[in-house]
């Protein structure tokens, strides 16, 4: 699933990284690959930056990565919620089940577009909401 991402988001022009294992190794622990991402994303001088994130169910990752202030990551299965994540919670990590998702492209490709595409509404109730959960 992870090159088959690759392929499709160097495909519509997106800039990729990945900062995983190179090669499939069932010791991998996800911890050390949600914190790159976390850091990476905090560390960004980008205005919106991202990054998406896969591992079996998905909350294990979301887990780790939310460990970290200013980071909202969202495990997400189908397009409304993806779309509900970024208007709402303003997400900046996407988290994908493969399990439930790695058989079917067709629904997490349009997850990760409406995910990519939707902007976070920056309602004056959604930013507090935010600031409030980076003070925890």
């Amino acid at each position: 699933m992870k090159n088959d991402m690759f392929a499709y988001l160097a495909k519509r022009g997106h800039e990729v990284e990945d900062i995983s294992g190179k090669e499939l190794d069932p010791a991998d622990d996800f911890p050390e690959f949600a914190q790159l991402a976390a850091l990476k994303v905090i560390g960004d001088t980008d205005k919106d930056p991202r990054a998406i994130l896969i591992c079996g169910g998905g909350q294990g990752m979301a887990m780790a990565a939310n460990r970290f202030r200013g980071i909202r990551a969202s495990v997400i299965w189908d397009s409304y919620e993806a779309k509900m994540t970024r208007n709402d919670n303003d997400s900046n990590i996407l988290c994908l089940p493969a399990r439930v998702l790695e058989d079917d492209n067709v629904i997490w490709q349009d997850i990760v577009e409406t995910w990519l595409k939707s902007p976070f509404a920056d309602a004056p109730r959604y930013k507090r909401r935010n600031e409030q959960i980076d003070r925890l």
